[in-house]
This record gives C-alpha cells, sequence and structure tokens, in this order.
C-alpha cells in the first residue's frame, strides 16, 4: 500500500481533533498538520484490499465500479472471483452480458454491471484494450463521471488529480468545517489541492477514503453537513429491489414469457411491466415475440 502495510495487532486509533481553522484561512501549517495525522493513521490502520495490492488499471477500473454505491466489504468478497472469470478487458468485452451479471450477483445495481461490460468493449474496440489515462477520456466512458475517471487516473495511474468521493469530503468537513452545516464542494474543494501529497496521490486517496470509513464508524456520519448529502431510499421494496429480482428470474431461466414474470415474483403487473420496460431500453433485456431473455 505504498508504504503504508497495516501492522496486526493494533491497539484502538484514536480520533483526532478538528482543527480550528475553516475554509481559505486555514494556514499552511494546519494543512501539512492534518497531512500527517492522515498518513500517520494509514500507516499502522490502512485497509487491505485485494485492488491495492495487485495495481493494474484493469484491476482499478473494475473495483472503482464496483465500488460506486456498494460497500467494500461486499466488493472484497466479489471482486477476487470476477477477475479470476474475467482477468483482462478482452476477456470482459468477450463475454455476453448475462455471464458479467451472474458473477456480479450480490453487488446490486445491475446496470453496473453493463455499463462495465461495454466500457471493455469501448476500450477494446478505440483504445487496442488499453485503459486511457487522462480524465476527459476516462469521463466518456459508460458509467464513469468526473469524479470516478479522477479517481481511476489517481489508483490506476498515481496522477496528482484533484477530486471528492464521500470519503473525502467527510474527512474535510470534519476537520475543517466541523459544526457548520450546508457546506458546498467548492468550498472543500481548495483545501484537498493544498492537502493533496503530489508525491504519492494514489497512497495519500487511499489514507483519506480510509479516516472517513474510521470517522463514519466512531463519529457518526459528518457528510450531513454537506450540501450535496441525500439520504438514500430503503431498499426493500424498491423499484431497484424488483428490477434485481428480474434479472435473477433471467438468471435463473434464461428465458420467459412476458406475461408469467409478475405471476412469478407475486407482484403488481403493471408495476413489473414498467420496469421490464425499462431494462429493455437500457438493453438490459430483450423482448423477442414477448419472450424475454438477457443479451
Amino acid at each position: 500500500m505504498g508504504g503504508y502495510e497495516a501492522r496486526q495487532p493494533l491497539p484502538p486509533p484514536a480520533v483526532h481533533e478538528p482543527l480550528s481553522w475553516a475554509g481559505t484561512t486555514v494556514p499552511d501549517a494546519a494543512i501539512a498538520r492534518f497531512r500527517d495525522l492522515i498518513k500517520a493513521y494509514y500507516a499502522t490502520y490502512g485497509r487491505n484490499f485485494s485492488w491495492r495490492r495487485d495495481i493494474t488499471p484493469y484491476r482499478v477500473l473494475v473495483s472503482e465500479i464496483m465500488l460506486q454505491q456498494t460497500q467494500t466489504s461486499r466488493v472484497d468478497e466479489k471482486f477476487p472471483a470476477f477477475i479470476a472469470r474475467f482477468g483482462t478487458f478482452q476477456e470482459l468485452a468477450e463475454a455476453p452480458l448475462s455471464e458479467v451479471l451472474r458473477m456480479w450477483k450480490g453487488l446490486g445495481y445491475n446496470r453496473r454491471a453493463r455499463f462495465l461490460h461495454e466500457s471493455a468493449q469501448r476500450i477494446v474496440a478505440e483504445h487496442g484494450g488499453v485503459l486511457p489515462d487522462d480524465e476527459k477520456t476516462l469521463a466518456t466512458l459508460p458509467g464513469i463521471g468526473g469524479a470516478t475517471a479522477s479517481s481511476i487516473c489517481a489508483f490506476a495511474f498515481n496522477q496528482p488529480v484533484v477530486f471528492i468521493e464521500t470519503n473525502i469530503r467527510s474527512v474535510f468537513l470534519y476537520f475543517f468545517f466541523n459544526a457548520q452545516g450546508q457546506v458546498h464542494d467548492r468550498d472543500i474543494l481548495p483545501l484537498v489541492t493544498r492537502a493533496l501529497d503530489r508525491t504519492a496521490p494514489r497512497a495519500w486517496y487511499s489514507a483519506l477514503m480510509d479516516y472517513g470509513v474510521f470517522l463514519k464508524k466512531t463519529v457518526g456520519n459528518v457528510s450531513r453537513a454537506s450540501r450535496h448529502y441525500t439520504r438514500q431510499s430503503p431498499f426493500a421494496g424498491s423499484n431497484r429491489q424488483l428490477r434485481g429480482r428480474i434479472l435473477q428470474l433471467l438468471l435463473d431461466n434464461r428465458r420467459l414469457e412476458r406475461g408469467s414474470v409478475a405471476g412469478l415474483l407475486d407482484e403488481d403487473a403493471a408495476r413489473v411491466d414498467t420496469i421490464i420496460n425499462a431494462l429493455i431500453d437500457e438493453s438490459m433485456l430483450i423482448d423477442q415475440d414477448n419472450y424475454l431473455r438477457l443479451p
């Protein structure tokens, strides 16, 4: 992990006090102190994930897409098997979507599997199977926005890019905007830029993310102070859950009469039909003469 290997057994980590500065008033000495605190935490308590141990652009891209809205513990469980089945962009691009979805099971948000599959196909077709190393090109790939593109540049290519994601945001909110509310990312970004370790950005961003997870476990959800915070709706009974159930039904049966799906799931027919239409529009399902199958 870039020189920050975790050691066992470890004493419980201590939560550092917020720094008594805010926004553009933060002096360079406080930034240096903050950087030292985060690095010291990571040197002892950094998490040890397989995509951090064996770093390749392909493995980083797969992990970044998996980690969107999914807990690291679940990704850590599913990532090795996925990589064992699809070891390169070429292997992933050539696989049928149904097989990709099968290996994706348990990660949720199944459209991300399609985005990853389509990205692999474009990387093979347009870039000779080599992941582009610039943010603008990466951001044109399916399912990859600006923040994910920057994250890929940092972790795959060790580039000193500047970006914010949930855990990074929480760390800066805690240390520099304590007891404030409705903090905008534009107020945080200058501090992210100033604090960035440009000699080892990959390890630095890993350290920030790990400290953000630590904060959530110890002091609570700091990100509520962000203007960009939104509460996630319950999964049980949601359309997202029903989408997953429909796709699982097709994974189990390969081909089904469209009119039978609602009955098999014991769900309202109109609601099921609406979701099926959305899945067809997203190229997640194919309807051939009222029989459904996966691509």
